[in-house]
This record gives structure tokens, C-alpha cells and sequence, in this order.
């Protein structure tokens, strides 16, 4: 039986979140990255060699990935991600706080 689990194990399609996991993610992944504002962010930040444009795009879907892609993710372009984090006041909070080059006088940061 165990034999014929660690066959299968080889053989099956790893999910993106084992691949993350056990650091077998390639450039070839990104595709299946952009599909969620998550993977997209942890892709930016993992790979090396991502395309930080395109991940950025997927990422700024949602406020909580615009934060943390700005913060984490060297070459991230402050304006688009601070456009979608302030959509929440916490995020909104955090950026003006957390991020340098925030635009504090925004009426919405």
C-alpha cells in the first residue's frame, strides 16, 4: 500500500499551493499564479525572474494583496496599489503609515 502511495505521489499534478509549499514553483507557473490576487502576490515575491507587472495586476484585485505587494515587492507601483488599498480605511491606515512614497494627502488615504 505504501508502495503504491508514493508512486501516485509522483505522479500526481502538485497544486499551486504545494508547489509554494515545498519550493517547486517555476517560472512556468505563473500563468496558473495570476488566477487569485494571493498567488499572484506570493509569486512576485518567490520567484525569481517573475514578471512584476503582470503579477502586480492580478494582485491589486483586492486591497489586503495591494498592501502587501506594495510593501514587500520591490519595483511595485505605489500609486496602482495604493488605488485599490484604500478601498478598505484599515488599508488605507497602513499604507499611508507603512509604505514610503504613499501619497498621504490623497483624500481617500
Amino acid at each position: 500500500m505504501l508502495e503504491a502511495l508514493i508512486r501516485d505521489e509522483k505522479t500526481a499534478p502538485k497544486s499551486f499551493g504545494y508547489k509554494l509549499r515545498n519550493n517547486l514553483l517555476t517560472l512556468e507557473d505563473q500563468e496558473e499564479a495570476l488566477t487569485s490576487p494571493k498567488w499572484a502576490y506570493y509569486f512576485a515575491r518567490y520567484i525569481t525572474g517573475a514578471n512584476i507587472e503582470v503579477c502586480q495586476k492580478a494582485a491589486v484585485k483586492d486591497p489586503y494583496w495591494a498592501y502587501r505587494f506594495a510593501k514587500y515587492i520591490p519595483g511595485a507601483d505605489i500609486e496602482v496599489c495604493q488605488e485599490q488599498a484604500v478601498k478598505s480605511p484599515r488599508l488605507a491606515y497602513r499604507f499611508a503609515k507603512d509604505i514610503p512614497g504613499a501619497d498621504v494627502k490623497r483624500e481617500t488615504c
